[in-house]
């Protein structure tokens, strides 16, 4: 049996999930978190959570099914899995911060441009 398997006491459960959680907050900057990620996370697991959002940002973005499969290596099954998360709260909010981040980089490039 897999130890992910296994059922946890559901206020255990709780408790290391908040502490897990707290650990992410607590990281000061995103050198600090990319630390963290590469060595809390396997290759396969990074790639795999990073493709997910990927897609989602590309299914917002308007691209085909076909053409995030042959640029992402992924399944439609995947896609469409993805797809159905886009509703989420948690997906949503990512999302929209990659956005906000998209819009302050292009509106800093165009004032850097007028500057010159």
């Amino acid at each position: 049996m897999r130890v992910s398997d296994k059922k946890l006491n559901a206020s255990l459960k709780k408790q290391i999930r908040e502490t897990f959680e707290q650990a992410l907050v607590d990281l000061k900057d995103r050198n600090e978190l990319s630390i963290f990620l590469n060595d809390f996370f396997t290759e396969s697991e990074m790639e795999a959570f990073s493709k997910r959002l990927a897609i989602a940002y590309w299914l917002k973005k308007g691209r085909s099914y076909s053409n995030i499969k042959e640029n992402l290596k992924v399944s439609s099954a995947t896609i469409a899995s993805v797809q159905t998360q886009m509703e989420e709260k948690g997906l949503k909010l990512a999302l929209e911060k990659i956005e906000a981040e998209e819009w302050a980089n292009q509106w800093a490039e165009k004032i850097k441009n007028f500057i010159k």
